[in-house]
């Protein structure tokens, strides 16, 4: 059997974008859910607990965008001030670096002649990528990129934030608590199975952390509205 067309996925090449995803959907399914249970449960009618939702849906989306985007261009920046100052040291002091290079090739196990070679041939090929992925830790496999990151947050919190609207909107007014807070336990389990499943870790696991924290977030909603929500007189 040929062995030419072996290849390999590996899944950390998905991190970039899985990790804005899984949290954009699960933040948006577990929000807004617990948004609207919360006004549910204080006696809201159907109105006023979907403008809440609704306003959750566009609040949250645009938080988790801001959010991602300033948090992946602090790491970005954080990455190309290392790599300017890489680039500076490699051409002022490119021995010393060579050194360097040759230390921690050693340090991961390999003789110390052997080690001098290979960082010697990387140096030549690439000095300033041998760095930054050896020295540094910075492979272009995991950069991050903020639009991309700011994007996928808002886009999937708005389709996780949509499922709890669409049942509170369905069901008997009477019902919305239960319903919504029944279902969204279960797209969490099943957001949470897909999450591990892409990312190449246990379905149960990873479905049972998500659900648990969901339960919990709802739970809290709704205790809220109940003792804030009762009319008196």
């Amino acid at each position: 059997m040929s062995r030419l067309s072996h290849s390999e996925i590996h899944m950390v090449h998905r991190i970039g974008w899985l990790r804005a995803a899984v949290l954009g959907a699960n933040d948006g399914l577990v929000s807004t859910a617990s948004l609207v249970v919360g006004v549910a449960a204080a006696g809201s009618g159907r109105s006023e607990i979907l403008i809440a939702g609704l306003a959750g849906l566009v609040a949250g989306a645009m938080s988790m965008a801001a959010g991602e985007y300033v948090s992946v261009s602090s790491q970005t920046d954080a990455e190309q001030a290392d790599i300017a100052r890489e680039t500076r040291e490699l051409r002022e002091t490119p021995e010393a670096e060579l050194d360097e290079l040759t230390r921690i090739y050693v340090a991961r196990g390999l003789d110390e002649g052997l080690a001098r070679q290979v960082a010697t041939q990387l140096t030549e090929k690439d000095a300033l990528g041998a760095h930054s992925r050896d020295e540094l830790g910075i492979s272009e496999t995991v950069t991050a990129h903020p639009t991309q990151a700011a994007l996928v947050s808002a886009a999937t919190f708005a389709v996780g934030a949509v499922v709890p609207l669409v049942i509170a909107s369905l069901v008997p007014e009477v019902r919305i608590t239960l319903v919504v807070a029944f279902t969204t336990l279960i797209a969490l389990s099943v957001l949470g199975g897909l999450g591990a499943s892409a990312g190449g870790a246990g379905i149960v696991k990873g479905a049972i952390r998500v659900t648990f924290w969901g339960a919990l977030a709802m739970a809290a909603t709704a205790a809220v509205g109940m003792v804030f929500g009762v009319n008196v007189g």
